[in-house]
């Protein structure tokens, strides 16, 4: 069976536990900080499990923006679609 993981182990420079002790931290802030942290992740774990581990430890400051930002991260991003080009122009 795997190990559990903690909060240390998923945000070892303490960049998401730093974002909410930030006072008035904005949601633009909040993004910044999660590139940096998503960035970070050390090789081998798991990004939507180290998400659901944060959003377990600290996801319960109501409004948080942090809180929103680890929430839309655990989404699914919209598949890629093709931008410009002559078929974006000319149609198909």
């Amino acid at each position: 069976m795997g190990q559990v993981m903690r909060s240390e182990d998923v945000d070892p420079k303490g960049l998401i536990r730093e974002s909410y002790a930030i006072a008035g931290i904005t949601a633009a802030e909040c993004r910044s900080i999660f590139l940096d942290w998503a960035l970070s992740l050390p090789e081998g774990i798991d990004q939507r499990a180290a998400l659901r581990v944060l959003l377990a430890t600290y996801g319960d400051v109501a409004g948080h923006p942090m809180t929103q930002v680890l929430q839309e991260g655990l989404g699914d991003a919209e598949p890629p679609r093709r931008r410009g080009g002559r078929s974006g122009r000319v149609g198909s």
